[in-house]
């Protein structure tokens, strides 16, 4: 991806869109308006992998897909963990999201805070897959959450 800009497609399946923030060809943002930002493209090929996610069919991962993280050290890490180790169609909870993340202690409250604060402020769900984090907070929107938990069956 070496183009710029914002793109939204509509897609039944969530009944709403999903739009990107795209910027110097890495994903800035994932969001999940009603509707799109005006003068929103809607052509650009990873919409077409996120349709062929919605169908279900087949497992499609993101990992190739860079996402430009600006958050701080630690929070960035956290949702690096996540990308990294929880694959299509696994999920796992806070403290093992804790337990896995170097530097953190999955005992320690101030820790799991973190993790949280990570899940919340994920500037790309789906691309990080918040979704997958059974007892944390998603940065989609509910109905969102559980349809991607839906299409992995989880």
């Amino acid at each position: 991806m070496d183009d710029a800009g914002i793109y939204a497609r509509h897609y039944p399946f969530l009944e709403r869109y999903v739009q990107l923030g795209v910027a110097s060809g890495r994903v800035i943002s994932v969001s999940f308006p009603e509707q799109p930002d005006d003068g929103a493209g809607d052509d650009h090929p990873l919409l077409d992998r996120i349709q062929t996610y919605f169908d279900g069919v087949q497992k499609v991962n993101f990992d190739d897909v860079t996402v430009a993280l600006t958050l701080p050290t630690d929070q960035r890490e956290v949702l690096e963990t996540l990308r990294e180790n929880v694959p299509y169609g696994e999920q796992l909870d806070v403290k093992q999201l804790a337990r896995m993340t170097p530097g953190l202690d999955a005992e320690d409250e101030d820790d799991l805070i973190l993790v949280r604060t990570a899940l919340d402020a994920n500037p790309a769900p789906l691309l990080i897959p918040c979704h997958r984090v059974r007892d944390g907070p998603s940065a989609a929107p509910p109905e969102v959450e559980q349809r991607l938990r839906s299409v992995e069956e989880l």
